[in-house]
Protein backbone atom coordinates (compact mmCIF):
# COMPACT_ATOMS: atom_id res chain seq x y z
CA UNK A 1 0.00 0.00 0.00
CA UNK A 2 1.10 3.55 -0.66
CA UNK A 3 1.20 6.29 1.97
CA UNK A 4 0.68 9.99 1.36
CA UNK A 5 2.17 12.22 4.03
CA UNK A 6 0.93 15.81 4.07
CA UNK A 7 4.10 17.72 4.94
CA UNK A 8 3.56 21.17 3.49
CA UNK A 9 2.93 23.04 6.74
CA UNK A 10 4.76 26.27 7.56
CA UNK A 11 4.56 25.99 11.34
CA UNK A 12 3.24 29.51 11.89
CA UNK A 13 2.44 28.89 15.56
CA UNK A 14 5.95 27.49 16.09
CA UNK A 15 7.86 30.37 14.50
CA UNK A 16 9.26 31.50 17.86
CA UNK A 17 10.51 27.98 18.57
CA UNK A 18 11.61 26.69 15.15
CA UNK A 19 11.99 29.65 12.80
CA UNK A 20 12.48 29.20 9.06
CA UNK A 21 11.93 25.45 8.69
CA UNK A 22 8.86 23.44 7.66
CA UNK A 23 6.77 22.22 10.57
CA UNK A 24 7.33 18.49 9.87
CA UNK A 25 11.09 19.12 10.09
CA UNK A 26 10.85 20.42 13.67
CA UNK A 27 13.64 18.70 15.61
CA UNK A 28 12.71 16.12 18.23
CA UNK A 29 15.57 14.40 20.10
CA UNK A 30 18.00 15.14 17.29
CA UNK A 31 15.79 14.03 14.39
CA UNK A 32 13.11 15.80 12.33
CA UNK A 33 9.59 14.96 13.43
CA UNK A 34 9.02 13.30 10.04
CA UNK A 35 11.68 10.73 10.87
CA UNK A 36 9.47 9.29 13.59
CA UNK A 37 6.51 9.04 11.23
CA UNK A 38 8.68 7.08 8.79
CA UNK A 39 9.95 4.91 11.63
CA UNK A 40 6.37 4.09 12.64
CA UNK A 41 4.95 3.27 9.21
CA UNK A 42 7.91 1.15 8.13
CA UNK A 43 6.66 -1.56 10.49
CA UNK A 44 3.73 -2.09 8.13
CA UNK A 45 3.46 -3.18 4.47
CA UNK A 46 3.94 0.28 2.98
CA UNK A 47 5.79 -0.05 -0.31
CA UNK A 48 5.94 3.60 -1.37
CA UNK A 49 5.70 6.99 0.30
CA UNK A 50 4.41 10.08 -1.49
CA UNK A 51 5.42 13.24 0.36
CA UNK A 52 3.22 16.27 -0.28
CA UNK A 53 5.50 19.24 0.37
CA UNK A 54 5.32 22.99 -0.07
CA UNK A 55 7.05 25.47 2.21
CA UNK A 56 10.84 25.04 1.85
CA UNK A 57 10.30 21.68 0.21
CA UNK A 58 13.96 21.37 -0.67
CA UNK A 59 14.93 21.13 2.99
CA UNK A 60 12.82 17.97 3.27
CA UNK A 61 13.93 16.33 0.03
CA UNK A 62 17.59 17.12 0.70
CA UNK A 63 17.44 15.56 4.16
CA UNK A 64 15.57 12.35 3.31
CA UNK A 65 16.41 11.82 -0.35
CA UNK A 66 14.57 9.26 -2.47
CA UNK A 67 14.41 6.42 0.07
CA UNK A 68 13.74 6.13 3.79
CA UNK A 69 14.25 2.82 5.61
CA UNK A 70 14.46 1.23 2.13
CA UNK A 71 10.99 2.57 1.21
CA UNK A 72 10.96 4.63 -2.02
CA UNK A 73 9.97 8.26 -1.50
CA UNK A 74 8.44 10.52 -4.15
CA UNK A 75 7.87 14.26 -3.68
CA UNK A 76 4.88 16.21 -4.91
CA UNK A 77 5.52 19.95 -4.55
CA UNK A 78 2.75 22.52 -4.17
CA UNK A 79 3.76 25.50 -6.29
CA UNK A 80 1.25 27.51 -4.28
CA UNK A 81 -0.63 26.59 -1.09
CA UNK A 82 -3.47 24.21 -1.95
CA UNK A 83 -4.90 23.49 1.49
CA UNK A 84 -5.05 19.99 2.93
CA UNK A 85 -7.63 18.83 0.39
CA UNK A 86 -5.88 20.26 -2.64
CA UNK A 87 -2.54 18.88 -1.51
CA UNK A 88 -4.02 15.42 -0.97
CA UNK A 89 -5.77 15.35 -4.33
CA UNK A 90 -2.63 16.46 -6.15
CA UNK A 91 -0.49 13.85 -4.40
CA UNK A 92 -3.07 11.12 -5.00
CA UNK A 93 -2.56 11.53 -8.74
CA UNK A 94 0.80 9.80 -8.27
CA UNK A 95 -0.74 6.85 -6.43
CA UNK A 96 -1.58 3.61 -8.18
CA UNK A 97 -3.22 1.34 -5.60
CA UNK A 98 -6.88 1.04 -4.70
CA UNK A 99 -6.45 2.26 -1.12
CA UNK A 100 -4.12 4.93 0.24
CA UNK A 101 -2.89 5.58 3.77
CA UNK A 102 -2.99 9.33 4.51
CA UNK A 103 -0.99 10.83 7.37
CA UNK A 104 -0.78 14.40 8.61
CA UNK A 105 2.90 15.30 8.78
CA UNK A 106 2.52 17.25 12.01
CA UNK A 107 0.51 14.67 13.97
CA UNK A 108 1.79 11.80 16.09
CA UNK A 109 -0.82 9.07 16.39
CA UNK A 110 0.95 5.72 15.79
CA UNK A 111 -2.09 3.52 15.32
CA UNK A 112 -2.01 -0.11 14.18
CA UNK A 113 -2.12 0.43 10.42
CA UNK A 114 -2.88 -3.24 9.77
CA UNK A 115 -5.96 -3.01 12.00
CA UNK A 116 -7.04 0.24 10.35
CA UNK A 117 -6.60 -1.25 6.87
CA UNK A 118 -8.46 -4.46 7.71
CA UNK A 119 -11.38 -2.46 9.12
CA UNK A 120 -11.48 -0.21 6.05
CA UNK A 121 -11.50 -3.15 3.64
CA UNK A 122 -13.89 -5.34 5.64
CA UNK A 123 -16.66 -2.73 5.64
CA UNK A 124 -15.83 -1.53 2.11
CA UNK A 125 -15.36 2.04 3.33
CA UNK A 126 -14.63 4.91 0.96
CA UNK A 127 -12.88 7.01 3.60
CA UNK A 128 -11.93 5.81 7.08
CA UNK A 129 -10.81 8.08 9.91
CA UNK A 130 -8.68 6.99 12.86
CA UNK A 131 -10.27 8.53 15.94
CA UNK A 132 -8.83 9.25 19.39
CA UNK A 133 -10.82 9.41 22.62
CA UNK A 134 -9.81 12.47 24.68
CA UNK A 135 -10.78 13.86 28.09
CA UNK A 136 -10.89 17.44 29.38
CA UNK A 137 -9.98 19.25 26.15
CA UNK A 138 -10.97 22.37 24.24
CA UNK A 139 -8.40 22.56 21.41
CA UNK A 140 -10.09 20.12 19.06
CA UNK A 141 -13.47 19.64 17.48
CA UNK A 142 -15.32 16.44 18.29
CA UNK A 143 -16.57 13.65 16.06
CA UNK A 144 -19.95 11.96 16.51
CA UNK A 145 -19.82 8.25 15.75
CA UNK A 146 -22.65 5.72 15.54
CA UNK A 147 -21.83 2.08 14.82
CA UNK A 148 -18.64 3.09 12.93
CA UNK A 149 -20.49 5.69 10.84
CA UNK A 150 -19.33 9.28 11.25
CA UNK A 151 -22.40 11.44 11.73
CA UNK A 152 -20.99 14.89 12.36
CA UNK A 153 -17.89 16.98 13.03
CA UNK A 154 -18.48 19.56 15.76
CA UNK A 155 -16.71 22.86 16.36
CA UNK A 156 -14.09 23.30 19.06
CA UNK A 157 -15.42 23.68 22.59
CA UNK A 158 -14.64 22.33 26.00
CA UNK A 159 -15.51 18.64 26.38
CA UNK A 160 -15.07 16.43 29.38
CA UNK A 161 -14.85 13.47 27.00
CA UNK A 162 -15.16 12.94 23.28
CA UNK A 163 -13.68 11.62 20.05
CA UNK A 164 -11.37 13.70 17.86
CA UNK A 165 -10.05 13.29 14.34
CA UNK A 166 -6.57 11.81 14.72
CA UNK A 167 -5.33 12.95 11.31
CA UNK A 168 -4.74 9.39 10.03
CA UNK A 169 -6.92 8.06 7.22
CA UNK A 170 -7.33 5.34 4.63
CA UNK A 171 -9.19 6.30 1.48
CA UNK A 172 -10.14 4.72 -1.79
CA UNK A 173 -8.16 6.40 -4.52
CA UNK A 174 -11.16 6.62 -6.82
CA UNK A 175 -13.12 8.44 -4.10
CA UNK A 176 -10.45 11.12 -3.87
CA UNK A 177 -10.37 11.33 -7.66
CA UNK A 178 -14.12 12.02 -7.70
CA UNK A 179 -13.84 15.27 -5.72
CA UNK A 180 -14.96 18.17 -7.89
CA UNK A 181 -13.30 21.09 -6.14
CA UNK A 182 -11.17 24.15 -6.97
CA UNK A 183 -7.42 23.63 -6.75
CA UNK A 184 -7.30 24.94 -3.18
CA UNK A 185 -9.63 23.44 -0.60
CA UNK A 186 -9.72 21.98 2.88
CA UNK A 187 -9.99 18.24 3.42
CA UNK A 188 -11.57 18.80 6.81
CA UNK A 189 -14.04 21.58 6.00
CA UNK A 190 -14.88 20.98 2.35
CA UNK A 191 -14.90 17.18 2.26
CA UNK A 192 -15.17 15.54 5.66
CA UNK A 193 -17.67 17.92 7.25
CA UNK A 194 -19.88 17.89 4.14
CA UNK A 195 -19.80 14.12 3.70
CA UNK A 196 -20.52 13.33 7.36
CA UNK A 197 -23.82 11.57 7.92
CA UNK A 198 -24.02 10.14 4.40
CA UNK A 199 -22.69 6.64 5.15
CA UNK A 200 -19.48 7.51 3.27
CA UNK A 201 -17.19 8.26 6.21
CA UNK A 202 -16.36 5.55 8.72
CA UNK A 203 -14.43 5.81 11.96
CA UNK A 204 -12.49 3.48 14.22
CA UNK A 205 -11.21 4.40 17.69
CA UNK A 206 -7.60 3.85 18.77
CA UNK A 207 -5.93 4.36 22.15
CA UNK A 208 -2.43 5.29 21.03
CA UNK A 209 -0.94 8.59 22.31
CA UNK A 210 -1.91 11.65 20.29
CA UNK A 211 0.24 14.71 19.66
CA UNK A 212 -0.16 17.78 17.43
CA UNK A 213 3.27 19.43 17.12
CA UNK A 214 1.70 22.51 15.58
CA UNK A 215 0.78 23.54 19.12
CA UNK A 216 3.88 24.82 21.00
CA UNK A 217 3.01 23.15 24.30
CA UNK A 218 2.57 19.78 22.56
CA UNK A 219 5.78 20.25 20.60
CA UNK A 220 7.69 20.71 23.86
CA UNK A 221 6.29 17.33 25.02
CA UNK A 222 7.05 15.54 21.77
CA UNK A 223 10.20 13.72 22.82
CA UNK A 224 8.60 12.29 25.95
CA UNK A 225 5.43 11.16 24.15
CA UNK A 226 7.23 9.63 21.18
CA UNK A 227 9.83 7.87 23.31
CA UNK A 228 7.66 6.65 26.16
CA UNK A 229 4.04 7.26 25.16
CA UNK A 230 3.46 9.52 28.17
Amino acid sequence: MEAIILAGGMGTRLKDVIPSIPKPMAPVAGEPFLYYIFDWIREYPIDRIILSVGYKAESISKYFGNSVFDIPVEYVVEKKPLGTGGALKLASERAEGNNILIVNGDTWFPVDISKLTAFHIEIDSKFTVALKRMTDFDRYGTVELDNNKILRFNEKRYCSEGLINGGIYIAKRRFIKSWQMPDKFSLEKDILEKEAGKSILKGIVFDEPFLDIGVPEDYMRAESIIRTGT
